[in-house]
């Protein structure tokens, strides 16, 4: 049992400088790798998650713009509808107003021409009833003559 026992101790006593040596390489690799590496690391998530914040700020402006882009398009399309409303509304009142002008000027039109036929028919009447008694005259000459002339 000696013997295991010097052949352990003589294993430890070897194995110190591997231990050593990789007691070392750990805190070597923590300094010159492990630690840059975690910076790096933690710089990229850092600036990733910088940049996503950046690009939900975007999203968020640019939503705010649409929104109030749309808001601005209604209102102008309300613009738009009112003022064509009132070219209509314009148009309709002049038309209006046109149409009631003809109908006055088709009126006096009619009036004159219905007191030009009466005149005409008044002065025909008074030509007719002039002449009237020279027919009148013709016809009894032309049959007095007749039975005159028949009754001898």
């Amino acid at each position: 049992m000696q013997l295991i026992l010097q052949q352990l101790g003589a294993m430890f006593v070897g194995a110190i400088p591997t231990t050593l040596l990789f007691i070392v390489l750990v805190v070597a690799y923590q300094f010159l790798v492990q630690g840059p590496l975690t910076a790096t690391l933690k710089q990229r998530r850092a600036l990733t998650e910088g940049a996503m914040e950046d690009a939900q700020k975007a999203i968020a402006e640019a939503e705010a713009r649409a929104a109030e882009y749309a808001a601005k398009l209604r209102h102008a399309r309300a613009e738009v509808y009112k003022v064509r409303e009132q070219r209509v509304k314009q148009w309709n009142t002049e038309r209006d107003a046109q149409l009631d002008a003809a109908r006055k000027a088709a009126g006096v039109k009619v009036s004159q021409a219905r007191a030009e036929l009466e005149a005409e028919a008044a002065a025909a009447r008074q030509t007719i009833l002039g002449s009237a008694g020279d027919l009148a005259g013709q016809v009894v000459r032309a049959v007095l003559p007749a039975v005159a002339g028949g009754s001898r």
